[in-house]
């Protein structure tokens, strides 16, 4: 069952994209040049620390891109609803369009989404049934580029010797401390910003609870817990294998197949 691309055409969006790419591609390739490698060389660090930083990076742009292009569950037009599924939708007062409960119409989108968290701009996509496990996976790698790069800031300056062999004919190296100092301060806003909105999502997930449903107050008897939290995670991720919650290069398998999933994938 492929996932289709999904493209929202925002110039809003675009910038704020662009701006997580840019903090993306500062911190892959300025904190590697001038602590990584150099520290590496000189025997004060591993390569496996080298490694790990490379495997967060390349995890962090996958899902990004992924969570930004994945199709997160629009809804068909003319969809076909069996007679016996009829009270479990609902009529759209924006699109005049037949959609399951619990769905939403996105105003910038244009369109319904079924289960609809919330409209991101940083992805530039609206967060939905069928991209909410990447939003989250790029919520997790995220907060652990920033805090592995806030570390590396740290450790450069406080706990790592000196080093002996600097070129400083390089640029690099010539504006070392304002280099880092940049990479600091965006990797403490990030964090920040993500830690929120990632303990958030989690608090949902827990509660079986969509944001535009916390902030309607509509839905007090989805408010409530419902399932276990296994399950829940289950049905976000597609999948019982705790390890795959982790991994952003697969396919998403829906646990239980609605016939309006069917119908549009």
């Amino acid at each position: 069952m492929g996932q289709r691309i999904h493209f929202v055409v925002d110039p809003q969006g675009w910038c704020c994209m662009g701006l997580i790419i840019f903090v993306w591609l500062y911190n892959t390739i300025f904190i590697p040049k001038v602590i990584l490698f150099p520290h590496y060389e000189e025997g004060n660090i591993s390569v496996v620390a080298v490694l790990c930083y490379y495997f967060c990076s390349l995890f962090c742009i996958a899902s990004l891109f992924r969570a930004s292009v994945a199709d997160p569950g629009k809804l068909p037009e003319n969809p076909k609803i069996p007679i016996t599924e009829r009270e479990h939708w609902e009529l759209c007062n924006k699109c005049s369009m037949m959609r399951p409960k619990r769905s939403h119409h996105c105003s910038r989108c244009g369109h319904c989404v079924r289960r609809m968290d919330h409209h991101c701009p940083w992805i530039n996509n609206c967060v939905g049934e069928d991209n909410h496990w990447l939003f989250l996976q790029l919520c997790f790698y995220t907060q652990i580029l920033s805090s592995y790069t806030l570390i590396l800031d740290f450790c450069h300056y406080y706990y790592f010797l000196p080093l002996r062999k600097e070129n400083w004919d390089v640029f690099v190296f010539r504006h070392e401390l304002a280099l880092l100092r940049l990479s600091a301060f965006m990797g403490l806003i990030i964090l920040g910003g993500i830690s929120r909105l990632f303990y958030t999502q989690l608090m949902g997930i827990f509660t079986d609870t969509t944001s535009i449903e916390k902030m309607s107050n509509c839905c007090e008897d989805i408010s409530r817990p419902r399932k276990p939290w296994q399950q829940t995670f289950s049905e976000v991720f597609g999948t019982h294998w705790k390890i795959l919650w982790f991994i952003p290069f697969r396919q998403r398998q829906p646990l239980r197949v609605p016939y309006h999933f069917a119908n549009h994938v």
